[in-house]
């Protein structure tokens, strides 16, 4: 069931009903393959259904739906190579970002982030994976903000899509918790200790992940997944 959106005057409707939607796609709320209704959302959500049309071109623009003129809206169903695809972004970026963090975090932002690992602590004894997904988000955002790279925040945003249903899917059962606990430890020891090659190797094995639990993942649940195959993707040694 989605949340109804209360009256806020410092953000547009449409990005707020957006953010909402990309959330219940993301955690299966609403799953490949699934239609969305203009009117049924509007009135779940308590708005009017200009603002939800308005997100699902957002949406289509994601690759999270594709809007078929005359048929409806439709949650697409999920493309191992635009996972891979968005992972090969994201992880260009993010090291670069990791590097940047192991050459000086501000002293808040490290503290923010120990933080954030005490509540993913407590988040892994729940079954809540959303929970912990949301943990995992504003842990990677901490470092990018902290470095002053919010632009490359924002195109890791946009370019993961794909990939954030894959990891929603892939707790905690094809991914350990503990074990992306125990990476975004190593993560911050790197940005403690000032070393950019700690730091970017960490983020470098932790980003890797997903290409264990993509194929693991696509095998289990094959009516979530398009047919079209991931491409081989070889795992270069760390530095």
């Amino acid at each position: 069931m989605l949340r109804r959106i209360e009256p806020d005057s410092t953000e547009p409707v449409a990005r707020r009903v957006f953010r909402e939607l990309r959330h219940a796609i993301v955690t299966m709320q609403f799953q490949p393959g699934q239609p969305l209704s203009e009117q049924e959302v509007a009135g779940q959500l308590g708005v009017s259904r200009q603002p939800v049309r308005e997100a699902f071109i957002k949406l289509s623009e994601s690759g999270l739906v594709v809007i078929r003129p005359q048929r409806g809206t439709f949650v697409v169903k999920i493309s191992a190579k635009q996972v891979m695809d968005a992972r090969f972004v994201r992880e260009a970026v993010e090291l670069a970002v990791a590097r940047k963090a192991g050459e000086g975090l501000p002293a808040r932002a490290v503290a923010e982030l120990e933080t954030n690992l005490k509540a993913q602590r407590e988040a892994a004894k729940s079954t809540n994976p959303a929970s912990f997904l949301d943990l995992d988000e504003a842990f990677h955002r901490t470092i990018a903000l902290g470095v002053d790279c919010e632009y490359a925040w924002r195109v890791v945003e946009e370019t993961k899509a794909q990939m954030d249903r894959v990891r929603y899917l892939s707790l905690p059962q094809a991914t350990p918790l503990d074990r992306l606990i125990a990476q975004h430890e190593q993560i911050v020891e790197g940005i403690r200790a000032r070393s950019p090659d700690a730091a970017e190797a960490a983020m470098r094995l932790h980003l890797r992940e997903i290409l264990t639990s993509l194929p693991e993942l696509a095998q289990r649940f094959p009516d979530l997944f398009d047919s079209e195959p991931a491409p081989a993707e070889p795992i270069a040694e760390s530095a």
